[in-house]
């Protein structure tokens, strides 16, 4: 009998999932109505600034075109619908979580959507332009000609811009899982040298080669990690507190 109703709970969730994995392709789809319409635009306007506005921009295939405005098109339909994304996961995922963990959880949505566009902002208009004008610099210098296909530069923006983006989310997931327990102060304390070295390896990897450009890169996520300890500390103080307080009331 145990197990009968085991199962059964398992095909709710599993047709809960596809209920919520439906919602978000419709939302998808409507939104990629809205990239294909826009997409021409944002590619027009990535062309007329720097370091855009600085190449001509080839094409070596006959999909090269067609891929690159579906890309942009798609990009732009999942960053509308990240919020109603993210929504969905939290509604699916909120059956296992406590009352408290639940409005945890709700409540860092916006401040997640929050945090990723401020880092596509960051490494498109600051790290990325710099990585480029490096490449473009000792390309110069060794007297080559710079043709750039318009995959490969595309390619070269998101490697860089996306990594930064998911970068920036740090410090929502750090308060969430100090809220529900998972993660403490003093486990972040313990974790920061080996945590610096992770960020040491993630500048390197997406900045150019030189010490300052990897500084550019370094010094924000060392900031955005130590933002992250100072606001676990702060939420496992309340957390503290809270459980203090209904403990002296029971």
């Amino acid at each position: 009998m145990k197990r009968i109703e085991e199962t059964m709970t398992l095909l709710g969730h599993l047709t809960e999932l596809r209920s919520r994995i439906w919602k978000i392709l419709i939302v998808v789809l409507l939104s990629l109505g809205g990239g294909l319409y826009l997409s021409p635009k944002v590619l027009r306007y990535l062309k007329s600034v720097p370091p855009g506005s600085e190449m001509t921009w080839n094409v070596f295939s006959p999909w090269d075109g067609i891929r690159m405005y579906m890309s942009v098109a798609l990009v732009i339909a999942l960053a509308v619908s990240l919020p109603f994304i993210l929504y969905q996961l939290w509604g699916f995922v909120k059956q296992g979580l406590h009352p408290g963990e639940r409005n945890a959880a709700l409540r860092y949505v916006p401040y997640s959507v929050i945090c990723f566009f401020t880092g596509l902002a960051f490494g498109y208009f600051v790290v990325f332009p710099m990585s480029f004008s490096f490449t473009s610099k000792i390309t110069k210098s060794m007297e080559l000609v710079e043709t750039y296909g318009v995959a490969q530069y595309f390619g070269f923006m998101f490697n860089i811009v996306l990594p930064l983006a998911i970068a920036f989310e740090l410090p929502v997931i750090v308060m969430f899982l100090t809220k529900i327990g998972i993660l403490t102060p003093k486990a972040l304390h313990k974790m920061r040298r080996y945590a610096y070295l992770v960020l040491v390896v993630v500048a390197s990897l997406i900045s150019p080669p030189e010490l300052i450009s990897h500084l550019l890169v370094f010094v924000p996520l060392v900031v955005l990690y130590e933002i992250s300890v100072l606001l676990s500390r702060i939420v496992y103080g309340k957390r503290k507190a809270a459980a203090l307080a209904e403990v002296s009331g029971a």
